[in-house]
């Protein structure tokens, strides 16, 4: 897919680490929780991108072995902190890259996502995240429980989404066919829409999104479908920042969650489960992940919430400088 930089306003600390806590349940008011705000997107493009890399862990919904501090709240309807507006229509960045077609092959190339500039533009406080709606009746969704690695391959894909390792089928999900919607825009299949995730300056260093109740479409798209949230979405998120050392990033929540850095998987959670935590610590993975302080690397995020009842997202990062790269 093409990807457009984004310069939103500036971030003051100097570290990243992201803590992300999505599950199946309700509000918990984070420092940087806000009102949703959605519109439809304009329209789904059909495309179908043969994508995905991976691992995870074994876990169940609610509660896996891994998983920490499942904060449930009372089933209130209240916002994620997320701000969604209408997909495709409000960018007013130029392209700086070729776009990449999508396809429903599988793309086993790695893309080169190292920028050897050591530039960046303005630094981002929002991040700006495409998601896409999903109906329960979708095979990979309101179907089987587990925490499981090996759903998506090691390196990004060269339309910088994950390529699917899983075969004929996974733990969790059902094939290279099913798989391949759930980060690309698919008429009558998904609906996408883009969303605003603001970070909040926590005084210590990191910036932090807090949300026990993550539901930033609720009656959108497909609608609730009888449910008292919409649960059934994905999340894919592009940035690039510049690795000083030092940085780190976290997650928390569910579902699936896979997180590429310079296009090299740094942290998997894949599967249906509670919430998991993982932790990217920059330094101790650079030689993996192939970064050296000074440069400018991609962060790619890919999360999906597949089943009821709970929605837990939280994202802490104390990198320095976030710059959005729009899907």
């Amino acid at each position: 897919m093409g990807r457009r930089r984004l310069a939103l306003r500036p971030l003051l600390p100097l570290v990243l680490g992201l803590v992300v806590a999505c599950g199946d349940g309700d509000q918990r008011e984070g420092s940087s929780a806000s009102g949703i705000i959605t519109s439809a997107s304009a329209s789904a493009s059909v495309s179908a991108s043969a994508s995905a890399s991976g691992s995870s862990t074994g876990g169940s919904e609610g509660g896996s072995e891994g998983s920490t501090g499942d904060t449930t709240g009372d089933g209130a309807t209240g916002g994620s902190g997320a701000t969604t507006s209408t997909s495709g229509s409000t960018s007013t960045s130029t392209s700086t890259s070729t776009s990449t077609s999508t396809s429903t092959s599988t793309s086993t190339s790695t893309s080169t996502t190292g920028d050897t500039t050591g530039e960046m533009m303005e630094c981002a406080t929002d991040l700006l995240a495409k998601v896409r709606d999903f109906q329960s009746s979708h095979p990979d969704f309101e179907a089987e429980i587990g925490a499981e690695k090996g759903i998506v391959a090691v390196d990004l894909g060269g339309d910088h989404k994950p390529v699917y390792a899983g075969g004929g089928g996974t733990q969790t999900t059902h094939g290279q066919q099913y798989f391949d919607q759930w980060y690309n825009d698919v008429g009558g299949v998904n609906q996408p829409f883009d969303v605003s995730i603001p970070l909040t300056d926590n005084g210590m260093g990191a910036y932090v999104f807090d949300s026990a109740a993550f539901f930033p479409i609720d009656g959108q798209g497909f609608g609730n479908e009888g449910n008292p949230h919409n649960y059934h979405f994905t999340l894919e998120l592009h940035t690039k920042f510049k690795y000083l050392g030092g940085e780190v990033f976290k997650f928390t929540g569910d579902d699936d969650l896979f997180v590429f850095v310079n296009g090299k998987l740094a942290m998997d959670l894949g599967g249906v489960h509670g919430p998991m935590s993982g932790t990217i610590d920059m330094n101790a993975q650079a030689g993996a992940l192939g970064i050296s302080p000074g440069g400018v690397y991609t962060l790619d995020f890919f999360f999906a919430e597949r089943h009821t009842v709970e929605s837990n997202f939280h994202i802490e990062t104390t990198i320095a400088c976030i710059e959005v790269i729009p899907g």
